[in-house]
């Protein structure tokens, strides 16, 4: 009797091991901005590829638009593992203790998406992913939004232009010195906080690559937003190193496998969609877009670029110097 109620109860022991061993692996991904982004658009990508690739063993749940955590709060969460999955803008980084990330942040250090991914893509990208180790963090890929565009409620064609303006900037101690360096009144605040700040008159005006202000409805706050192209917006895709080494070795390859698609697509459609965004606004009529001429535009960068001295310190002019060498740029030359 007792031997038949031990096989039973083992047998019983085995069912709900199977029950629970056939239980998706969950992944949620928190990120702060709309669907319809570029981010938004590569996370839910990502989604589709990572549970088509592990045949279903593997399940992604989204959170976008700041539904699960905020700015500030969603760097804590992963690394307390509440949630397994970011894509947070490379200025989250700085706070956490690598500066070296703030070199993104540079005005003027990248002339076009090709500069830029020479160092994405190459040994200095990857040498920096690997800092985050340190943190319980670790990078998967980098994924372009854009680059950026000021927005204001007067006309920005020249530095002076920013003198007294509160101008929103990510909390990055690089984004505080370029503002300084125009004569405008930096205000760190969470991007979910932007638009009421703008509508409200809390701040005058901020910088977003164009699909961020198009899709935040910004434009509808501002009345012009001047094309400078002055800064760049990526995001690291970052995940959970415990959790990320804990996932058995082939459902890992398989959701790097999708990382790889995925960031391929993010990255092709972050031009279409900030094109796509820039002609919404103009076709709305709420903003006026402003082009820089090449005097202006040489003015803006002689004004910005002295930020990269004053932030070598900080970000390792080692760092600097090696992109410049990386990219072909020559401050000197301005």
């Amino acid at each position: 009797m007792k031997f038949n109620r031990l096989m039973v109860g083992l047998a019983a022991a085995a069912f709900s091991f199977a029950a629970f061993a056939q239980q998706p692996i969950v992944i949620k991904f928190s990120h702060v901005v709309a669907n319809d982004t570029p981010k938004g658009k590569g996370a839910d990508f990502f989604k589709q590829k990572a549970e088509e690739l592990t045949k279903g063993k593997v399940k992604v749940e989204v959170y976008p638009n700041s539904t699960l955590y905020k700015d500030k709060e969603e760097m804590e969460a992963l690394q307390l593992g509440a949630v397994q999955m970011l894509a947070p803008s490379l200025a989250k980084f700085g706070p956490l203790g690598v500066k070296e990330f703030e070199v993104f942040d540079l005005p003027y250090i990248f002339d076009g998406y090709d500069d830029l991914h020479k160092v994405t893509n190459g040994p200095i990208g990857k040498s920096l992913l690997n800092k985050l180790e340190g943190k319980g963090i670790m990078g998967l890929a980098y994924w372009d939004n854009g680059l950026k565009v000021m927005s204001a409620n007067k006309p920005l064609r020249n530095p002076d232009d920013f003198k007294g303006l509160k101008m929103r900037i990510q909390s990055s101690n690089v984004l505080d010195a370029q503002m300084r360096a125009v004569g405008a009144l930096p205000q760190k605040m969470a991007f979910s906080e932007v638009y009421q700040a703008l509508q409200t008159g809390v701040v005058d005006g901020t910088e977003n690559p164009p699909s961020n202000l198009y899709t935040q409805k910004m434009h509808e706050v501002q009345k012009y937003v001047t094309l400078s192209d002055h800064g760049y917006l990526g995001y690291a895709v970052i995940v959970n190193k415990k959790f990320w080494e804990g996932l058995p070795a082939d459902i890992r390859k398989s959701l790097d496998d999708a990382m790889e698609q995925a960031t391929r697509y993010a990255n092709q459609i972050a031009k279409v969609e900030n094109d796509h965004a820039l002609a919404e606004v103009k076709k709305s009529g709420k903003s006026e877009l402003i082009s820089l001429t090449p005097e202006q535009k040489k003015a803006w960068k002689k004004a910005m670029v002295k930020v990269h001295d004053q932030m070598a310190g900080r970000v390792g002019k080692d760092l600097i110097q090696t992109i410049y060498k990386e990219t072909g740029f020559n401050p000197d030359k301005l």
